[in-house]
């Protein structure tokens, strides 16, 4: 009976379920009723799980699914024969107890003979119970744990979910499981489109629940609504070609169950506006498609889709072109109002706006933040004064109308009301282009002003908020600090901005108000505030966050294909600036691919441990001093010390201007030399002038590779 299998479906039928939830919910729920089965030895075809999802249903398909668990073994071990049996050899009362609690006679118990003793066992094989009768605590148990922020009651029932649910559908094969959930009994009956086909769906079997529901207007494989909805859209497009992007596909795909494009259009006098505003409002607010000339240009056509096949789509047009209008008229308002006000005359108002308690204001931020950029600016050769003017305007757009509507535009509208009111270019880009990355993926800013202005920004931010204590902790990171964190990294290592972090971090804690760092230390037991060193907090607020943004590039370069490994060896010599990091890094993976360097790299690690060990036997700091060709012994030594010497005088120079891939090509070269030391001297000689020397001429190897990275981490 467990061998035989057939088809399983779930489905759940709700009210409309939240659309940015929803992929979530389903993937959740798919995984719960195969790790529900699994958990229960149910053998099933589980690479063949399908889940399926629409605004108002959730369900998983399985292609093979047993019909009964396989038959159950059952061991359950009881007490040791030493304790079981008394001295004349009869049971004890611990071990009828057992006996008694399996429902078996002593006689029927076995033993099991351990390394640490022999014990009394019980030992069944019970038939499998019917899958049947399982799949309700399953599907129970895997609606319990959906990701489910707020759920909700209805009607007089105590049950709780995201939305409402009015149908469950659980069969396996054409047979109906009986059973009941949410405080419904399965059946075969689900619902189909909302308007299309109110009535209820009979469903015959599991393989025929998918064309059943097509038939009625309900399309429940997201991938084929998707692939609807991107040949819907083309279909009726007019006027240049639409830009749908996947997070907006995604959503009107879980607004839908049966997508139907209608091409719209709005008055041109609107294309006055900046277009990211009136974008914005079609894809956040309206979830309708823009469309876009062949220059890249915004047009006045844009298309909704409809979540129904209506007799009469001219009056769905009207609707959403209707529902645009007002929106479209309240951007342009927006627009012709903030452009009287230049956007200097915001600074006031800053002042008013509180950044953070012991922060201060936006104000504040702003004044900080304009000296920062100006010290980056003199340290890589950007105009300095064009790096202050956009700091001092960047959070000046935060208090326009615009952006009071429409926040994800913050930047953006900066740009045009600083073009619009004749700021030179390079700083109106700026005041966009520095909140760059603004997501994973993204690029860092363009400019130059723009690029010392993201640092600047950052820098402030991660210092500010580090001082008063409230750093990211677990999965909890408020102000996006890891964010800021990567960003700042990237702008640096991929805007090439060779600046020392840790002293730009000091410069950044020395602009903290006291009143900030102070706030960050917690009181002591006896709820007193303690006594602050303020420089000290600084100079270990500025090594937290230093090592904070490098953690920060593991994930960035691992992405990239570098080892661990290979971080940890440009991490070990502590680079002063990520552009530096960056260089070394290639290098060193650059080295790893060479025949040479598994040699080199163990041979490395045994110098540094042999190093090791001699300064902690003799008490003092790792070895140094010079290398005496008099107290060489070995052919060895001297054809190491000469091909050390010859590559030194070749890394310097290649070193001097940055160019460890050459400097670790040229110092692969070594690895004969070396592994002919190794072979053929002892370095523990008794002589301890020869002893000494042979340890020197360690150091420098070391000292050469060191100048990279530590390759012994290889």
């Amino acid at each position: 009976m467990a061998d035989k299998r057939l088809p399983l479906l779930i489905e759940l039928g709700t009210e409309e379920l939240p659309p940015k939830a929803l992929d979530d919910l389903a993937g959740a729920f798919a995984r719960g009723i195969v790790e529900g089965l699994e958990k229960r030895g149910i053998t099933a075809d589980y690479a063949s799980a399908k889940t399926y999802a629409s605004p108002r249903r959730l369900a998983v398909h399985i292609r093979d699914v047993a019909v009964a668990q396989p038959e159950q073994t059952v061991e359950r071990r009881g007490p040791a024969v030493s304790a079981g049996l008394g001295a004349d050899g009869q049971p004890a009362k611990a071990l009828i107890g057992f006996a008694q609690s399996c429902g078996v006679d002593v006689t029927a118990l076995e033993k099991l003979e351990t390394d640490k003793g022999a014990w009394f066992v019980f030992r069944a094989v019970k038939p499998g119970q019917p899958t049947a009768a399982l799949l309700p605590e399953i599907v129970a148990e895997a609606l319990k744990a959906l990701p489910i922020p707020k759920a909700m009651r209805w009607g007089d029932r105590d049950d709780t979910f995201v939305r409402p649910v009015h149908s469950l559908l659980m069969l396996h094969g054409a047979d109906i499981v009986d059973g009941e959930v949410l405080g419904l009994k399965s059946g075969r009956l689900t619902i189909g489109h909302r308007f299309h086909h109110p009535k209820p769906v009979h469903v015959a079997d599991a393989d025929s629940w998918l064309d059943a529901l097509r038939h009625a207007h309900v399309i429940a494989d997201p991938a084929a609504r998707r692939q609807r909805i991107r040949e819907e859209v083309a279909r009726v497009a007019t006027g240049g070609t639409p830009r749908l992007s996947d997070g907006l596909l995604d959503e009107i795909a879980n607004l839908t169950e049966w997508p139907v494009a209608i091409a719209c259009t709005f008055e041109r006098e609107f294309l006055d506006v900046p277009p990211e505003a009136l974008v914005t409002t079609m894809e956040t607010n309206q979830k309708f498609v823009p469309v876009f000339d062949a220059e890249g240009r915004l047009t006045e056509h844009f298309i909704g889709v409809a979540n129904i096949e209506s007799r009469d789509p001219a009056e769905i047009r009207k609707g959403y072109e209707r529902v645009i209008r007002p929106r479209f008229a309240d951007a342009k308002f927006f627009w012709d109002e903030d452009l009287k006000t230049p956007l200097a005359d915001y600074q006031e108002g800053l002042k008013a706006v509180t950044y953070q308690q012991s922060l201060g204001s936006l104000w504040d931020k702003t004044v900080r933040v304009a000296e920062l950029a100006r010290v980056i600016a003199n340290r890589v050769g950007v105009d300095a004064a064009q790096a202050t003017h956009a700091a001092a305007l960047a959070k000046c757009d935060l208090l326009t109308r615009m952006v009071g509507e429409f926040p994800e535009l913050q930047g953006v509208m900066g740009r045009y009301y600083a073009t619009r009111q004749g700021i030179p270019a390079d700083v109106a880009d700026a005041l966009d282009s520095f909140y760059q990355p603004r997501f994973g993926g993204d690029a860092i800013a363009g400019g130059a002003v723009g690029r010392v202005l993201a640092v600047a920004e950052r820098l402030d931010t991660l210092a500010g908020i580090f001082a008063v204590g409230l750093k990211p902790s677990g999965n909890k990171d408020p102000f996006a600090l890891r964010r800021a964190a990567l960003g700042l990294a990237r702008t640096l290592i991929e805007g090439g901005l060779d600046i020392d972090l840790r002293a730009a971090l000091s410069e950044a804690f020395e602009l903290v108000p006291e009143a900030a760092l102070v706030a960050g230390v917690k009181p002591g037991k006896d709820g007193k505030a303690p006594q602050v060193d303020i420089g000290a907090r600084r100079s270990g607020l500025g090594d937290e966050v230093h090592a904070f943004v490098l953690e920060r590039l593991r994930g960035y370069y691992a992405d990239q294909g570098y080892s661990a490994d290979q971080f940890e060896s440009v991490l070990a010599v502590a680079p002063a600036t990520l552009p530096d990091f960056d260089r070394r890094l290639r290098a060193v993976a650059e080295f790893a691919r060479r025949a040479e360097a598994a040699s080199l790299a163990a041979a490395n690690k045994r110098v540094a441990n042999i190093l090791r060990k001699q300064a902690e036997e003799a008490g003092a700091a790792p070895v140094e001093g010079r290398v005496d060709p008099a107290h060489f012994e070995l052919d060895a030594e001297r054809d190491l010390h000469a091909a050390l010497d010859a590559a030194r005088a070749d890394t310097d120079a290649l070193l001097g201007r940055g160019d460890y891939t050459g400097a670790l090509a040229r110092l692969s070269a070594l690895q004969a030399p070396v592994d002919r030391f190794f072979d053929d001297v002892l370095v523990n000689a008794e002589n301890p002038a020869v002893r000494a020397n042979r340890l020197a001429l360690l150091a420098q190897l070391k000292a050469s590779f060191g100048a990279i990275a530590d390759i012994s981490r290889l």
